[in-house]
Parts: C-alpha cells; sequence; structure tokens
C-alpha cells in the first residue's frame, strides 16, 4: 500500500538532464565551441577541424546520454513489491551471508551500470529510512563478486510499511569515484523517487529476506522504478 501522496508527488521537476550533470555539461560544450572556434580562426585543415568536431561532439553525446535523468512513475501497487533501483543488467542473483547489519543469510539481486546507462537510482520500496552509512575501500570492477564489500559505497537501510529491512548498497566500480546519496536517516522514502546518483560505471545490490520471490533472472535488462525485482514474503 502506498504512503499518502502529499511528499511523494511533490514531484521531481520535469527536466531531462540530472543536476548532477548540469555543470559538467554546461562547461565541456562551452568549451568544445570555444576551441572550435579557435580552430576555425587559425585557419586549420578542414578535416582537422571536423575530426576535432565529430570526436569531441560524440564524447559529449555519450556524457549528455549518461546524465539523462527520466521522470518515470511505477504504476502498480507497490505493498511488497521491490523494484530495480536502477537502470542495467542483473549480475548477481544468489543467497549470501550478510554478516555486518542482518547476521543471518539474505537474497542478494545486484545490477550493473554500464557507462551507457542512466545513472539515477531510485529508492527500490516504500518505507523509512533507519540509516545511511558510507564507507571507503578499493575500486574493483564492479561486477566482480568482491565488488560489493570491498569497493566504496554507501549502504541506505528501509524498513518497509510491513516491518521489513531492506538494504540498498551504492558500490563505486573501477572507473566510478564518486556516489552521491540523497537519503536521510528518518525519512519516509517512496519508490519513484531518487535515491542517489553514482557516477560512470558502478553498481547496485539489494538484500531481501529469503523467501522473497524473484521476479528477474541473470542478465535481464532493468529499467529503474519500473521493472519488479521481487515480492517480499
Amino acid at each position: 500500500m502506498r504512503y499518502p501522496m502529499g511528499r511523494r508527488i511533490k514531484k521531481l521537476k520535469r527536466i531531462r538532464i540530472h543536476r548532477e550533470g548540469t555543470g559538467t555539461l554546461i562547461y565541456s560544450i562551452v568549451g568544445i565551441i570555444v576551441v572550435a572556434a579557435l580552430l576555425r580562426w587559425l585557419n586549420v585543415s578542414p578535416i582537422a577541424f571536423w575530426a576535432f568536431v565529430v570526436v569531441f561532439g560524440s564524447v559529449w553525446a555519450v556524457v549528455l546520454n549518461f546524465y539523462r535523468c527520466p521522470i518515470r512513475e511505477f504504476k502498480d501497487d507497490t505493498e511488497k513489491v521491490v523494484v530495480a533501483p536502477a537502470d542495467g543488467r542483473i549480475v548477481v542473483i544468489e543467497e549470501v551471508e550478510e554478516n555486518r547489519y542482518f547476521h543471518d543469510r539474505r537474497l542478494m539481486i545486484s545490477i550493473f551500470m554500464s557507462l551507457f546507462n542512466v545513472h539515477a537510482n531510485w529508492f527500490p520500496v516504500d518505507g523509512k529510512v533507519k540509516f545511511v552509512k558510507h564507507r571507503d575501500g578499493n575500486y574493483h570492477k564492479a561486477w566482480l563478486p568482491k565488488a560489493s564489500e570491498e569497493n566504496e559505497h554507501a549502504d541506505v537501510m528501509i524498513t518497509t510499511p510491513e516491518g521489513e529491512d531492506i538494504l540498498c548498497r551504492q558500490i563505486a566500480g573501477a572507473m566510478a569515484r564518486r556516489i552521491v546519496t540523497y537519503a536521510k536517516e528518518g525519512e519516509e522514502c517512496y519508490i519513484d523517487e531518487h535515491m542517489g546518483f553514482i557516477k560512470l560505471g558502478s553498481r547496485v545490490d539489494v538484500f531481501l529476506p529469503l523467501g522473497s520471490e524473484v521476479c528477474v533472472k541473470m542478465g535481464q535488462a532493468t529499467t529503474g522504478d519500473l521493472t519488479v525485482l521481487a515480492k517480499l514474503p
């Protein structure tokens, strides 16, 4: 069951670019334009000029794609539903021993985000943020099993309306060097709201109670805030 709509329908502004990338995109396109104008002023060969425009224009387009910020809304009932917190593909579905917080076995579902995915992260469940903890660490490739424990990461624990604790972990990858977490301890949170953002290739793990019904399979592409990962027991 959803919470009252007050705070959650205080919708994100209908922007198409995530605020984390606004400065980067503006400064980089200005730089490209300035250099292109300088090349024209210096009267360099047309081949060199267009090579610069095509190469750096393509790179800028990739960065633009990376910082897309789609406005999404999960249409179905959210009771006991866990939605994908990120765009990407499923790289792990397994039972693990989680000894840091739960001290028991949990079902872990992991989503790997490539450079070409949207990197905004959504809350996977409705509930209340129990705590947010950031841990420094290494920068292994994000799809490796040891990345979940050894890489720099941020843990967000959410208590659902039914009293289940769900752990969502944002993990830095070999290229990702900045994890942004918007979740705040003690705040109510809802599916459709942004939980955070991770820059460049990275991963998000979700730890669920055993007995949860898995609704995805290995290698499956996910759409953040829309793909149903699992249903809680």
